[in-house]
Order: C-alpha cells, then structure tokens, then sequence
C-alpha cells in the first residue's frame, strides 16, 4: 500500500484544486448575468439560430471535431510505431498501411462531402 501513497496524494489533492476552483468561481466570479453574457459564443461568429419546433441544424462544429479527433488517434498511432519500427517488423508495417488506408478512405470521403470546406 505504501507504494500507493505518492499516488493517492497526488489524486487528493487535484481533486481539491479542481473542487475549491468551481467553488471559488461562485465565491469571487461576478454575478451580473446581461443578455450578451448568456447567449452562446461559437467561436467568435454569429451564433446559428436554432429553428423554433426543432429541426435540422448545421453540424459543421461537430465534424471539425471528429476530424481533429481522427487526427489524434492517427498521431497516437504512428509515434509508438515510428519508435518500435526494427521491432515490429513486417508485422507492423502491415498493420500502419492497413490503417492508413482506412484513415485515407475515411478522409477522401469527408473531402467529397465538403466537410474540410472553410467557407
């Protein structure tokens, strides 16, 4: 257990930091609320009106998401693969173009559909 004890610390008191900084926000923040402040901020553009009754809705932020988010796990991907290359062998290389291909088949069909489209 004594091997623990660093890492119980160390959990201890990062949920104290993150448990006394919301409290300290409601302790110290302002509490004036005006109309500007709690209408929603995409991104320093135009807010998208939301249809009344429901709808459909642009899902433009949500697919720059999921492509930073396919970028992330290429990136996890090929380091620890870059760095065992001699160990890994044909075995390896198979596996990278084998998901490469498919991270290429996944962007070339988001391109087609306009998703990395900046307008």
């Amino acid at each position: 257990m004594e091997l623990y004890t660093p890492v119980l610390a160390l959990a201890a008191i990062a949920a104290a930091f993150a448990v006394g900084s919301v409290l300290m926000t409601a302790v110290v923040g302002p509490k004036r609320y005006n109309r500007v402040r709690l209408d929603s901020y995409e991104c320093g553009i135009e807010p998208t009106p939301q249809p009344y009754g429901g709808g459909r809705f642009p899902v433009k932020y949500y697919t720059v998401a999921m492509t930073f988010i396919i970028f992330d796990v290429e990136i996890m991907f090929l380091v620890p693969w870059a760095v065992y290359f001699d160990e890994l062998a044909w075995f390896g290389l198979i596996a990278v173009v084998l998901f490469l291909f498919n991270i290429t088949a996944a962007y070339a069909y988001e391109w087609r559909r306009g998703g990395l489209d900046w307008d």
